[in-house]
């Protein structure tokens, strides 16, 4: 499954989910937490559950669902409605390592879901000390991802930007760990949402720095974001014609230690950097 847009979409507008689907992205996210008011949960878990019946695959486009959390008394309804159906993954907010993974799983299973978790890793104080423990559950992962937004909430934090919009130092690190800890499990590593949909250029700006970094996809939260995130996580020719170029090289000699390309040397990280964007962009 390849995962460079996450499109998230309120569980009670069954008719954006709809459009959403030939938006470009790679995954819809039915929102049955945040994007949904407490008295319309019922209603988004009623679409929700209705839109994936409608859809049973193989779909185009993956659909996940961002339940409740772990301690919320929502979850419950959450999985109910799930039950009898074949989403693509779940989201799990508020995940707190390996053991959330793996009491949402058990969970799942039991009402026959046996869909991968995505878990938003970063969400509380405590979930931050976990983040290493993801690799024990990796088989259960489709991917980790984080969030700059409930944390300051949840530690007293009065932002987590500096007045240009960068992130202080506090969830500079927390955004370094949380993609350290999907590369450590062997899972896609998901950077988080940008909030302010009106501007691409920042966006655009963002999502290159997101996989300059080793970050394999983002969130967003508006439809005219997607085309920006593809974009950004979409190798360009050039670079599919220069990592090809240096797997030829590496065959054309594979007693060698390093090699020449085009005036530089290359070795055996710049043969496996290359062989993981072909696997990418094909």
């Amino acid at each position: 499954m390849i995962l460079r847009s996450l499109l998230f979409v309120p569980g009670d507008r069954p008719e954006r989910m709809a459009k959403a689907m030939g938006v470009g992205a790679d995954a819809l996210i039915l929102d049955l937490e945040d994007a949904v008011a407490p008295p319309a949960k019922p209603a988004a878990r009623l679409a929700v559950g209705e839109f994936l019946r409608a859809h049973p695959g193989p779909r185009s486009v993956a659909l996940f669902v961002r339940v409740n959390p772990l301690d919320s008394v929502e979850l419950a309804a959450d999985l109910a409605a799930l039950a009898g159906t074949t989403p693509d993954g779940v989201v799990l907010p508020k995940a707190e390592g390996a053991g959330s993974i793996r009491a949402l799983a058990q969970r799942l299973g039991a009402i026959g879901v046996t869909a991968p978790i995505l878990p938003v890793a970063t969400e509380t104080a405590a979930a931050v000390f976990q983040l290493g423990t993801y690799g024990e559950v990796a088989d259960h992962l489709a991917g980790v991802t984080w969030g700059a937004e409930d944390l300051p909430a949840a530690i007293g934090a009065t932002s987590a930007r500096e007045a240009d919009g960068s992130y202080t130092p506090v969830y500079q690190m927390v955004r370094t760990l949380a993609l350290l800890s999907g590369h450590a499990a062997g899972v896609p590593a998901i950077e988080t949402v940008v909030p302010d949909f009106r501007d691409l250029d920042a966006l655009a700006a963002y999502a290159a720095r997101a996989r300059r970094d080793g970050f394999t996809g983002m969130m967003a939260i508006h439809p005219a974001q997607v085309p920006v995130i593809n974009a950004a996580f979409t190798p360009s020719p050039e670079e599919l014609d220069h990592a090809r170029r240096v797997v030829a090289a590496f065959a054309a000699d594979p007693g060698a230690g390093a090699l020449q390309l085009d005036g530089r040397m290359i070795d055996a990280p710049h043969l496996k950097a290359a062989q993981r964007l072909l696997a990418r962009g094909g």
